[in-house]
């Protein structure tokens, strides 16, 4: 099987997880700008990481043949803190860049005025560079959350088909699909959702606008879930189709809207064979980046 992991932060992985990804079928990831566990104290800390992530990272991923694309944004846990709020001025510049495909994580963490402020902010920001959105619910009163961000995206007039909501669940999925936008889950070993729940989901709600991910991080996490729950699709009678459009063709519709995905095999990569991590020096990536 193939797969576009369209939410995992490798920033905070390994380079044994990419070998085990592209192994397990992993092609192309996104990379969804998100707060790093330490709170960041000024802009600068911001640009320099969105700066590794759109040249450092996206080079790393190649070494083990995955296209890294990334989304840029303030997250919405740190659009509280007032030291951060002035990257809004940088975030626009970032938007131009080679391998941004969206606008992302924004909307809600503690669902705070700062918070609605910073939000309806960066939806006007991705209808001015004509990119998709990738919204982050809260983990707390996610109900209330889901639908707040739903009112939210209706009043900024962007088009909800452009409009990702993620880290849903049994509760939000009929309302976010209900009100046009694209559904995503966010596959993890304790929390959120586990793969036997999101083939539930898939059984009633269908394949169409559900998007799949692992949303591996810094904690306690698992970047081939995504390949487990293609496997348990197939195991609960869906066809390779329904899994390749879960796992490959829905992210790829999603992103492909900002046209800047890239999901050519790397250069010197055999199909077949985990690809052996090549020397850092002289990386076309690192060379064409526009960083």
């Amino acid at each position: 099987m193939r797969i576009f992991d369209p939410h995992v932060h490798m920033t905070s992985r390994t380079t044994d997880d990419y070998e085990r990804m592209y192994a397990a079928g992993v092609r192309a990831v996104v990379e969804p700008a998100f707060w790093l566990g330490q709170p960041r104290t000024g802009v600068s800390s911001f640009t320099d990481y969105f700066d590794s992530l759109l040249g450092w990272e996206r080079f790393r991923a190649e070494q083990f043949g995955i296209r890294h694309h990334a989304t840029i944004a303030l997250n919405p846990k740190e659009a509280n803190d007032p030291r951060c709020r002035e990257v809004l001025a940088e975030v626009p510049r970032y938007l131009l860049k080679d391998g941004v495909v969206a606008v992302g994580e924004i909307g809600y963490d503690s669902m705070t005025p700062a918070e609605d402020e910073v939000f309806a902010a960066q939806l006007q920001m991705a209808r001015e560079a004509g990119l998709p959105v990738l919204v982050h619910t809260p983990h707390r009163d996610k109900l209330n959350g889901t639908r707040r961000t739903l009112d939210v995206v209706r009043e900024s007039g962007i088009d909800p088909a452009r409009v990702l909501v993620d880290h849903l669940n049994e509760t939000t999925v009929a309302m976010v699909r209900d009100a046009g936008a694209w559904a995503g889950f966010s596959i993890y070993p304790d929390t959120k959702m586990d793969p036997h729940r999101m083939v539930a989901l898939l059984d009633e709600y269908g394949t169409e606008r559900m998007i799949v991910n692992s949303a591996a991080d810094w904690g306690r996490s698992d970047p081939l879930l995504t390949a487990r729950t293609g496997a348990e699709m197939l195991a609960a009678g869906f066809t390779e189709h329904d899994v390749d459009r879960v796992l490959w063709r829905n992210p790829v519709t999603f992103y492909g809207a900002s046209g800047h995905l890239v999901l050519e095999p790397v250069p010197g990569v055999v199909a077949g064979e985990v690809p052996a991590p090549a020397e850092f020096e002289g990386s076309s990536v690192l060379r064409g980046a526009r960083v």
